[in-house]
């Protein structure tokens, strides 16, 4: 499993991001938004293209902006270049770990959740 670490949200957390003017496929937001957060060019959608996860998370206010709530539509992706993720920028490093280190690495219960699912996907 892949994190990010998230510097407004002090934690360790899924890629991800936001939707661009005219964006509105779900699964092309997602891959965009991994493979610039990672340098990852060959993500795919694994072992589909299923939505995996939807959850409601709270984001705490910053630079002018009041906290406020998004919507994360998540999806599991899978490279076949691991060692070739390269962070974004210094504030954003990543780090592969195992499901189990991943989970304790995190402190929201809502990616714990979404790391189970991926994992028991694993074990199919």
């Amino acid at each position: 499993m892949l994190l990010r670490w998230h510097q407004r949200q002090q934690a360790w957390l899924q890629v991800g991001g936001h939707a661009d003017p005219g964006e509105s496929d779900p699964l092309a937001i997602a891959m965009r938004e991994a493979a610039e957060e990672t340098g990852l060019a060959d993500l795919m959608p694994w072992p589909d293209a299923q939505i995996r996860h939807v959850v409601i998370v709270p984001v705490p206010a910053d630079r002018g902006e009041p906290a406020h709530e998004h919507a994360d539509v998540r999806f599991a992706l899978a490279t076949r270049t691991p060692a070739s993720a390269r962070p974004e920028n210094l504030d954003a490093p990543l780090r592969w770990l195992t499901p189990d280190a991943a989970r304790e690495a995190t402190s929201e219960a809502n990616l714990r959740d979404l790391l189970s699912r991926v994992q028991r996907l694993l074990e199919e």
